[in-house]
Order: C-alpha cells, then sequence, then structure tokens
C-alpha cells in the first residue's frame, strides 16, 4: 500500500448561483449538482486516480448516502476495509459557486466527528504497510494528534493538510509532521500573521519552520505556490487556465503531490506537477468529477505523469 488517508468523507450538495441571497430573500439558482466529496476522500481518490494504492480510514453513517460513498471509494481502486458504518449522519458540504467561479462551503461532519484513535489503533497493522499517511482537520483533533503519534511511531512520513484550519491547533503536537499545507488564508488563521504580500507569507511561513516544521508549503491560488523548509525558499508558479469552478482544487493538490512523493519524486517536482494538475481541475465542474486520470491528464495538457 502507498498512502494511507486517515479523513473525512462528504456527499458535495453543489449549488451554482448568480449570487448569494440577502437575510430573507429567496433566489432561483441556475443549477445544481451531487457529489462525493470530503477532504480526505477527495484526495484519495486524486491519488488513487494517478495510480496510487489508496487505503481509506474513516467513518460514514447510517443513511441513504453511505452505500454511494463507499462504492465510490471502491470505484475508484481505494481499500475500503477501514470504512466503518455508524449509527449517525454522513457529513454533508452545501457549497455554492458563483459566475467566477469562486466556490463558499459549509460542512456538517456527522460520522467524520466520530473517528477515533482507537480506530487507528485498530488498523494498525495496515497503516504500518503504507509509505505516506495524510490528514486534515475534518475530523477530530485528538484523532489527527493521535495519527501524528502512530505515524511518527512507524518511521512513516506525514503530510497534514490544516483545513478546515482552528486557531485550536496545538503546535507542539503537529510541528514533526513532514510535510504541512495550508492555503494563505488558513496560514494566517493559523499565525494570526498578515498574509496580503509574499513577503508577509514568507514571513510568517519561516516562523513556523522555525518551530520545527519541516517542509511548509502554501498554495496561493492565482500566485503559485510557496515552498519553504531548512534549505530555503520556492515559489513554484501557477498554471494558467481558464476557471469554472475551484471547488476541491487544493484537494486535488495534494491528492497528486502524495501520488509523486510516494512515486519518488524530488517535491520540487512534485509541487510543479501538483500546481498543473490542480489547474487542470478547475477547468471542470464539481471536485472529484474533476480528476483526471494519469492518462487523462497527459491528453489533456501534453504533462507526463511518468515518474521521475
Amino acid at each position: 500500500m502507498d498512502i494511507a488517508v486517515i479523513g473525512s468523507n462528504m456527499v458535495d450538495l453543489i449549488t451554482y448561483i448568480n449570487r448569494m441571497p440577502v437575510l430573507g430573500e429567496t433566489l432561483e439558482a441556475p443549477d445544481f449538482q451531487m457529489g462525493c466529496g470530503g477532504k480526505g476522500a477527495n484526495q484519495a481518490v486524486a491519488a488513487a486516480r494517478l495510480g496510487s494504492q489508496v487505503m481509506m480510514l474513516t467513518r460514514v453513517g447510517n443513511d441513504v448516502f453511505a452505500e454511494n460513498t463507499v462504492r465510490n471509494f471502491a470505484s475508484n481502486g481505494i481499500d475500503t476495509r477501514r470504512v466503518m458504518r455508524t449509527e449517525a449522519s454522513s457529513g454533508v458540504a452545501p457549497i455554492f459557486v458563483d459566475q467566477e467561479s469562486h466556490n463558499s462551503i459549509l460542512i456538517v461532519r456527522g460520522a467524520n466527528a466520530l473517528l477515533t484513535p482507537q480506530d487507528i489503533d485498530a488498523a494498525i497493522d495496515d497503516i504500518k504497510s503504507c509509505r505516506l499517511i495524510v490528514l486534515q482537520l475534518e475530523i477530530p483533533l485528538d484523532t489527527v494528534y493521535h495519527a501524528i503519534e502512530v505515524g511518527h511511531g512507524l518511521g512513516i512520513p506525514i503530510l497534514l493538510n490544516p483545513a478546515p484550519a482552528t486557531a485550536n491547533l496545538d503546535y507542539s503536537r503537529i510541528a514533526s509532521v513532514d510535510y504541512f499545507v495550508p492555503n494563505e488564508t488558513e496560514l494566517a488563521l493559523l499565525t494570526g500573521k498578515p498574509v496580503d504580500t509574499l513577503e508577509e507569507i514568507t514571513e510568517a511561513v519561516t516562523e513556523l519552520v522555525a518551530k520545527g516544521m519541516h517542509n511548509v508549503i502554501v498554495t496561493l491560488g492565482e500566485r503559485g505556490v510557496l515552498w519553504v523548509s531548512e534549505k530555503g525558499t520556492q515559489l513554484i508558479p501557477s498554471v494558467s487556465v481558464d476557471a469554472v469552478d475551484t471547488t476541491g482544487a487544493g484537494d486535488a493538490f495534494i491528492g497528486c503531490f502524495s501520488h509523486a512523493l510516494v512515486s519518488r519524486w524530488p517535491i520540487a517536482d512534485a509541487l510543479e506537477m501538483a500546481n498543473a494538475y490542480a489547474a487542470d481541475s478547475v477547468t471542470r465542474r464539481g471536485t472529484q468529477f474533476s480528476y483526471a486520470t494519469a492518462e487523462d491528464f497527459t491528453a489533456r495538457t501534453g504533462v507526463s505523469m511518468d515518474k521521475r
């Protein structure tokens, strides 16, 4: 197994809007789409579609959404032995996408809130066969912290996407992760620093590296990706595309980056490829709907996913 994704799954309820209604107003929206989502599931699907062997450790509910979520994992080649049924609702994410392709998202964690440290311990034999652990914050923080402890105990590299960001994150329990991947909004919330300019972003990230983080990677949308480590700072430029829907682009980035890491790409090359893959995803509607296989990505962009 290549990657253990320990995290969330959601049902995406995507409404395409001309504008958000004001308080008390009812508006007609031009279109709606329902799909499988959740940060953990999105990242797992992106990596699996690119060819990684992925195990998903997550909880689904006891409602009509659960079976479809499990079936979706299996159809993407993801190991579902650790996808557990729970006496709760499945997680859902109402998403609103405007005419400029910007999105606003609500999440209801549902069964995701019931993923426990004990669930990780029960899956330890499966986790120890993996070469990378990928985490997000749509599950309880204690479970995230325990996964980090387990990963370090097993000598497995860990990628943490601190999303959705919370000021309650305990740096002392996450400082040793190998890859810390926020966007600029999350970076501002987590550090309390301004992030209006590249210089301010670099200053905030450098502070995190000084606290012990090995690689801090900040996704900056149209400005590209900033990678800071003890060895230095590198800005990977963005890829210009005509965006249709930016929902799930960050997860596409992390899924592709994770795939490239376990494929033993150098970090700079992995970031460049993940940037291109995320840019390709925003040219189509939806989250997982927009994630290309390696073959489709190469055919569409001319960029090869062959191992470096």
